[in-house]
């Protein structure tokens, strides 16, 4: 299998390929992995029972998939990566502000996931430190994402055969395990706690909306776009809410199973099922990090190409890659010990910043621009949509400023998230705000830039017209202007 030789550049029609239905089984082999499932965990560890957190999980993850299909229906009409797309909102240069968050998104989930990967790898292989098993799915992820697109494709494609056998086995034996008191009461609801990890768990599906157009763009441009909503939102709604339900059972049912989930949950089985489901956990976290590694490659090239325009050869790729990946291990080495508090926090940044860029995204394709964009305009620095666009880079910042009172993390609490007795709704602060702060202005624009050209052609006619300089002939008509 050859090296993928685009990078952020359009897909012309005639290299496009593959089927829409891949579409399902790289999201959800992407999310039949152990950081889902430590996910799912955070409802128990966050003070819900059984019941409300199978609630939050359900509600919040048919509720983030809606943001990662609708990004990836964007794909196959664009044919160019996610992130790059965002200049025609932001402005050539002004993208790089959210550029730069999602490759921190990046790279702290590539190390989050790591070290849960290299926990896994210590139990398989107790010769093999924490840090040397960092070290070594490292390298295997540097490798699979430096061939790129096709490759991830179609082991995405195999491996989500593989872990829906294997988890369908660990879910009949998790569902029959005992489980404490009042872990079925309807009556056991705590508000707060409820929105918090409603917002956690739509913040999973939502995280992959910054890389999810990345995977479908090969497609052909008459893919249908209904068919790549689906196929992504099934994959990714499926896959992840099955691994967070195991996540709050496992967390209700073993004491202290976040200090070590991956080796907790071997340890139900015996050894020679339990090596099985060690070596699928390493696989499913090389299978997410290939992902991370790859888009933070993407989204890398993305900024740098604003200020220098510059060919991505193979060696290029291969050592921006590299030094990428190289970043996110060492993290992970250093990160190790305080995993759930840093993942925590993790996940509750990622929402402050990403809703905000998706809610101004999704309404510039869909309401404004209804996937109409010149994507020569895109690479050129100089082009219609400009080096910054202010209406959006304002919004964008005056959101993430609004949402500040509502947040809640182990190290600020917001004052209206302290009256809500801890609630946070900063994500929906991120939702609303920024698509009105957006809309009307840019709305405004639109009809301005495209009424002058209307009004120089009027004028135009009527200037060549041989008739009365006060009439158009229309036809065989003669229309008063």
């Amino acid at each position: 299998m050859k090296i993928e030789k685009h990078s952020l550049d359009f897909i012309p029609e005639e290299e496009r390929h593959g089927s829409v239905r891949n579409l399902f089984s790289i999201w959800f082999s992407a999310n039949m992995q152990i950081t889902v499932v430590i996910t799912g965990a955070l409802a128990i560890t966050y003070g819900l029972n059984i019941f409300w957190s199978l609630v939050a999980v359900v509600l919040g993850n048919l509720i983030g998939g809606l943001f990662m299909a609708t990004h990836s229906a964007q794909g196959p009409k664009l044919g160019i990566p996610q992130m790059i797309q965002s200049r025609a909102q932001f402005g050539v240069i002004g993208a790089v502000l959210p550029l730069i968050l999602v490759v921190i998104m990046y790279v702290g989930s590539f190390f989050a996931t790591g070290i849960l990967g290299a926990q896994a790898v210590h139990s398989v292989f107790p010769g093999i430190s924490i840090t040397w098993a960092l070290i070594i799915l490292g390298a295997i992820t540097l490798i699979i994402t430096v061939f790129g697109y096709d490759l991830i494709h179609a082991m995405e494609k195999y491996l989500a055969i593989v872990f829906a056998i294997v988890f369908i086995i660990v879910t009949i034996y998790v569902v029959r395990m005992p489980l404490p008191a009042h872990s079925w009461s309807i009556k056991d609801f705590h508000l707060s706690k409820f929105i918090l990890v409603l917002s956690v768990t739509a913040t999973w599906l939502l995280t992959y909306a910054p890389y999810v157009a990345d995977y479908s763009r090969y497609l052909p441009k008459n893919t249908s776009s209904k068919a790549t909503f689906g196929y992504t939102y099934a994959g990714g709604v499926i896959g992840t809410m099955w691994m967070m339900i195991l996540g709050v059972f496992l967390t209700a049912a073993i004491p202290h199973f976040t200090d070590n989930p991956s080796q907790h949950l071997a340890g139900l089985f015996g050894p020679t099922f339990a090596t099985i489901l060690y070596l699928v956990i390493i696989i499913g976290v090389i299978s997410i990090n290939v992902l991370n590694l790859y888009c933070a490659f993407m989204a890398t090239i993305t900024t740098t190409e604003a200020f220098k325009k510059s060919q991505v050869t193979p060696k290029k790729r291969f050592n921006l890659i590299l030094i990428i990946a190289a970043i996110g291990t060492v993290l992970a080495i250093f990160g190790q010990s305080n995993l759930m508090s840093i993942f925590s926090d993790f996940m509750l940044f990622l929402q402050y910043f990403m809703i905000p860029w998706s809610a101004i995204n999704l309404v510039d394709f869909y309401f404004l621009r209804h996937g109409e964009y010149d994507i020569k305009d895109i690479f050129d620095i100089n082009g219609k949509y400009g080096k910054f666009n202010w209406i959006s880079i304002i919004a964008y910042l005056v959101t993430i400023v609004l949402e500040i009172p509502f947040m809640n993390t182990s190290v600020y609490e917001g004052p209206i998230s302290k009256a809500l007795n801890g609630a946070d709704i900063a994500w929906a602060v991120g939702l609303v705000i920024p698509a009105i702060l957006y809309y009307f202005p840019m709305r405004k624009k639109f009809f301005k830039e495209n009424l002058q050209p209307l009004t120089r052609k009027v004028k135009s006619e009527v200037k060549s017209s041989p008739v009365h300089p006060h009439t158009l002939k229309t036809g065989n008509e003669e229309k008063r202007i």
